[in-house]
């Protein structure tokens, strides 16, 4: 007789513009169903505060999703009192646009930012960069083989940046064409996939995954010409994916 497994109990948050969103629901419930035993409920923004709150984990891959104040306050305490959170791409941007300036990235959610760790800025056009380890030790990212992707390359605001445990970079400078903040031409290495630990819990935030079909840049335009899927096509992105996931459920290796 096979040892019993206890329920585990997921909320997965997709929503938001300009990207697939379908298309990583899709993934990500995928990868999830690799265990049989978590229940996932999927929502498209954070506002289900009593259902959120009594998960043992959270996902989530949202773009230009803003949450309230109190959504901010619940998760924050959540994350606190042990939650552990694996967020993903923009789940951390805030866009305005268009602007005659280029797209701004209001500092719209600082609770936000603090809990994540970070807020999106910018990024250059979608272009081929190596993602490399900045902590080949750690289980997260041990034996992960570094590897190049085209995908888009977040800039950010970073809090607390102390506190954060870096385990993943790249190493860029140059103009984030496009965007309001435009000039990174000062700046040379960029976190790709940090922990943000927070009291007993933590953020593990990974921004790679962009992925944007046809009709996803609505109203501004009716039809995109390509599909883009970018490090959804690489399979260390899956890999880091499947660890990410076994984090935020507890493990520790």
């Amino acid at each position: 007789m096979s040892e019993r497994t206890e329920r585990v109990d997921a909320y997965l948050v997709t929503g938001g513009k300009y990207h697939d969103i379908d298309f990583a629901r899709g993934e990500l419930l995928s990868l999830l169903a690799e265990h049989s035993h978590v229940r996932v409920t999927v929502v498209p923004d954070y506002e289900s505060l009593g259902g959120i709150a009594d998960a043992q984990f959270l996902v989530s891959y949202t773009c230009d999703v803003r949450p309230s104040e109190k959504a901010q306050a619940v998760l924050w305490g959540w994350v606190e009192n042990g939650g552990r959170w694996l967020a993903l791409h923009g789940t951390n941007a805030a866009l305005d646009l268009p602007r005659p300036t280029g797209v701004e990235a209001p500092r719209c959610f600082p609770t936000w930012a603090k809990l994540l760790g970070s807020q999106f800025v910018a990024h250059p056009p979608i272009h081929l960069y190596r993602v490399e380890l900045s902590d080949p030790d750690h289980w997260l990212v041990a034996d992960i083989e570094q590897f190049e992707t085209d995908d888009e390359l977040y800039l950010m605001e970073h809090h607390d940046a102390n506190d954060l445990i870096p385990l993943l970079h790249t190493n860029w400078s140059g103009e984030a064409t496009g965007f309001a903040e435009s000039d990174w031409t000062q700046s040379e290495r960029h976190l790709v996939q940090y922990l943000r630990p927070l009291g007993a819990g933590g953020v593990l935030y990974n921004t790679l995954g962009h992925c944007r079909g046809h009709w996803d840049m609505q109203p501004l335009m009716d039809y995109y010409p390509v599909i883009e899927r970018c490090s959804w096509e690489q399979p260390m992105y899956y890999e880091l994916l499947r660890r990410g996931i076994r984090w935020a459920m507890g493990s520790s290796i």
